[in-house]
C-alpha cells in the first residue's frame, strides 16, 4: 500500500478529510503514529498478547505475518575465559530467536552444537550442572544475553568456529516524501512504504488511528480503532 492511500485511510477514519479546524493532522503525526503502531503490534504478536493468545510462531498466521522480520547475521566477537562474547547486537535487533554454532576441539573435527538460551543469573549453576553444562561430546551448550551482547558458553572445553544469530528485527519505519520531522528538522527525501502485506497494513492503520484519536481525545474513533485492530488480527 502506498503512502498516499495510507494517509487517506487514516484521515477518513478520523473524520479529517475536509476539516479546517485545529484538529488537522500533520503528515509527521501520521508517520509517528504509524511507526509507533507497527512496533506495538509486532511486540503484541511476538508475546502472544492478542485476541487468540498466539505468540511467536504460535500458529500459521503468526508465522506468515512475522516471517518478514526474521533476520540472520554472523556473530563476531572475542573468546573469554568461559565463553565467547559477541560484538554489540545489530542496531535493528528486536527479539531473540536462536543461535546456531559450530565447534571444534583438538581430538575431533568441527560439528554443529545446539545452543539453548538461559538466564544470566543461572550461568554459574549451569556450568556446574553435569546435565546442562557445555559439552562437545553431546553437542550442547547455552548462551545468555548481557550488555547488548550474546555470550555462548564453552567452559574451555571446545572452541567456536562459527556462530550466527537469528532474530526478529525492528519493522522498517515509513517516511512520507517532503514531510519534515519536527524532532530532527529534516525533510524526508523519498517515500518509504510499509513492508507488511496490505491486510496487515489495514490493521496497522486502525492502530495508528487509535493512537491519533487518543492524542486528540476523540473517544469514538479511539474505541473503534482499538476494537477493529484486535478483532481482525
Amino acid at each position: 500500500m502506498n503512502n498516499a492511500a495510507l494517509q487517506l485511510k487514516i484521515k477518513q477514519r478520523l473524520n479529517k478529510l475536509a476539516s479546517n479546524d485545529y484538529d488537522n493532522i500533520e503528515c509527521w503525526q501520521i508517520v509517528e503514529a504509524f511507526n509507533k503502531a507497527q512496533v506495538e503490534w509486532v511486540r503484541r504478536q511476538l508475546h502472544g498478547n492478542n485476541l487468540y493468545k498466539e505468540g511467536d510462531e504460535g500458529s500459521k498466521r503468526r508465522v506468515d505475518d512475522l516471517q518478514i522480520l526474521l533476520n540472520q547475521t554472523r556473530l563476531y566477537g572475542n573468546d573469554r575465559i568461559k565463553f565467547f562474547e559477541s560484538r554489540p547486537l545489530p542496531a535493528d535487533y528486536l527479539q531473540y530467536k536462536r543461535v546456531d554454532a559450530y565447534a571444534k576441539s583438538e581430538c575431533c573435527p568441527e560439528r554443529g552444537i545446539t545452543v539453548y538460551l538461559a538466564e544470566e543469573a543461572n550461568a554459574e549453576q549451569l556450568l556446574r550442572d553435569m546435565y546442562r553444562q557445555p559439552s562437545f561430546e553431546w553437542g550442547e551448550t547455552f548462551c545468555t544475553i548481557m550488555g547488548n551482547r550474546i555470550r555462548v558458553y564453552t567452559d574451555n572445553k571446545f572452541d567456536l568456529s562459527n556462530c550466527s544469530l537469528t532474530y526478529y528485527r525492528q519493522p522498517r519505519r515509513i517516511e512520507i516524501a517532503g514531510c519534515v520531522d519536527p524532532y530532527t528538522q529534516a525533510a524526508s527525501a523519498q517515500d518509504i512504504i510499509c513492508e507488511f502485506k496490505d491486510d496487515i497494513v489495514e490493521l496497522l492503520i486502525d492502530e495508528a488511528v487509535s493512537i491519533l484519536a487518543g492524542d486528540i481525545e476523540s473517544m469514538n474513533q479511539f474505541q473503534r480503532g482499538t476494537q477493529t485492530a484486535e478483532r481482525n488480527n
